[in-house]
């Protein structure tokens, strides 16, 4: 089987890929900020606008696990040139929505189409990269990954407030031509590819039907469940909707794996899961990018819910980490390629977001806007340290007839991470700010001296303004349940910011059961 093409062009490749995949990434956080503006332009709910995300991530997550077998059954250029024109399209659609029913078709289009995005530029850069520098190719990818999550909300922000939600998708349609044209012109299809292709035409398998309608079901489920849970009590809900879909997520699952497996041509490939390296490489970066997602939904809110920032200023305020992911990004290559260990960046990196979090956790009401700048920097710098070694570990033992299947599943994890972390932030939030607010009421005794000292103090000072005394102790009374409420949240969101640094901890642990993974010119890319 021949190895991985070399082009002398691999730079010039590796940017036309990226671009694409760049948008697709961004537009998972592009549009959250704006989904009031779309319910109210399109004359619906805004708990309805909801399905605007998650009709996206339900479509992408259905792609991704069978882009392997999409691939090698179109060839990875006509799949990746086939997703780029159907993302810019679907984009433009969903720019000319009349109706919140057309926008989430258009977005369930976007999806499917976006869907194929990363693991086709992955595997570009794997073959297209040497095998010593393919730490500096998928530095690209990571840049895309990394940054694009990180100025999302900032970049959705600014152009829902300056212009009009509709350019969120139409900044895609000159982007994706662009990248099209330089795809058409630039990508190829290395030989292993061309040979696995002819080899499937020549030995056809029947379409996997019963492997498509189970992959839907498990991530149609696993999607609504996390986008409605909370809204839902989780496994409280009366009317057992989490309950019902939650029992035929696992069920439909555990039938894709044990139908899958069995599969001479699989539809979803689970076989690269049994590397010990991808495995524990696909489950660090899943919950690495929990805690990116997390983190990026946490602090828009908490800074405009308890210190009044608009979406523009509190998206300012997370902008300068992604500075910091460009500048460390190239770093990160460069140790790689002079044969560093990639587990020891990958712990170094789980520490400083460990570090970042748990600084946020220990913050209070009285910060300023840098006090959020530097934690947020450091989680960010933690994420470039590993994003790019991880991803060169996991792939190092999966074999090239694989490598389409593995890519695939190891872009579903990262994906279905920051759904995760989105949903596990809010359940966290919003149960502890329940919580934190009946301890604070134990110590709203009318008895207690302290709260009456306080209470007389804001009556004198309301006094001379109201010139009612039942006015006054009325107001008394709302700021000091203002003060309540306000307390109550930011403890909820200081523990949010406490559990992921625990994950992030917790991940380094994981991560020292790899193997060494290293990446040397003439040698074996890993070794026990």
């Amino acid at each position: 089987m021949s190895g991985p093409t070399r082009s002398p062009n691999h730079w010039l490749i590796a940017v036309a890929v990226v671009i694409p995949t760049f948008m697709e990434v961004l537009d998972t956080t592009i549009a959250n900020v704006a989904l009031r503006y779309m319910a109210g332009s399109l004359s619906a709910a805004e708990v309805d606008s909801e399905w605007v995300i998650t009709s996206y991530l339900a479509a992408n997550a259905i792609v991704l696990p069978m882009s392997g077998w999409l691939l090698t059954r179109l060839g990875r250029r006509n799949y990746f040139l086939l997703s780029v024109a159907g993302f810019t399209v679907s984009s433009l659609l969903c720019g000319l929505a009349t109706s919140l029913d057309q926008l989430i078709l258009f977005r369930v289009l976007q999806g499917l189409f976006g869907g194929g995005l990363q693991p086709c530029t992955q595997g570009i850069l794997l073959d297209t990269f040497p095998k010593e520098k393919q730490g500096q190719g998928l530095t690209v990818f990571a840049l895309a990954a990394l940054v694009a999550p990180v100025i999302g909300p900032t970049l959705g922000g600014d152009i829902t407030d300056n212009y009009s939600w509709r350019w969120i998708f139409f900044i895609n349609v000159p982007i994706g031509l662009l990248a099209l044209v330089a795809c058409y012109v630039l990508v190829e299809d290395p030989p292993y590819l061309v040979a696995a292709r002819a080899a499937d035409r020549n030995n056809p398998v029947g379409f996997d039907t019963i492997g498509l309608g189970l992959l839907v079901i498990v991530m149609v489920t696993w999607e609504v469940v996390l986008s409605k849970g909370q809204e839902w009590d989780w496994f409280g809900d009366p009317f057992y909707r989490v309950q019902t879909l939650s029992a035929l997520f696992v069920a439909c699952l555990v039938g894709l794996i044990v139908w899958e497996l069995r599969r001479p041509s699989p539809l979803v490939d689970f076989r690269p899961l049994a590397d010990r390296n991808f495995a524990v490489g696909a489950i660090a970066i899943a919950c690495a990018f929990a805690v990116l997602y997390g983190q990026t939904v946490s602090l828009p809110g908490m800074l405009q819910t308890l210190f009044g920032y608009d979406a523009t200023h509190s998206g300012l305020v997370l902008s300068p980490a992604g500075i910091c992911a460009v500048l460390l990004l190239p770093i990160v290559a460069l140790l790689l390629g002079r044969g560093a260990d990639a587990r020891w960046l990958v712990v170094a990196g789980l520490a400083l977001m460990a570090i970042g979090n748990y600084w946020l956790s220990q913050m209070n009401l009285d910060i300023g806007p840098w006090d959020v700048v530097w934690p947020r920097v450091v989680t960010i710098a933690g994420l470039s340290l590993l994003i790019t070694p991880l991803n060169v570990a996991v792939y190092q033992n999966v074999p090239l007839h694989m490598r389409g299947a593995a890519v695939g599943l190891f872009s579903l994890l990262r994906n279905e991470g920051g759904s995760v972390g989105t949903s596990v932030a809010q359940t966290i939030r919003e149960r502890r700010e329940q919580f934190h607010l009946l301890r604070l009421n134990e110590y709203l005794d009318p008895l207690n001296p302290t709260l009456q000292e306080y209470l007389t103090g804001i009556q004198a000072a309301l006094s001379p303004l109201t010139g009612d005394p039942a006015t006054t102790k009325v107001m008394s009374a709302q700021i000091i349940d203002n003060l309540r409420q306000q307390q109550a949240l930011s403890l909820a969101y200081f523990d949010v910011f406490w559990v992921f640094a625990g994950v992030a901890v917790g991940l380094i642990f994981l991560v020292l059961l790899m193997r060494r993974s290293v990446a040397e010119k003439g040698a074996h890319l890993a070794a026990d």
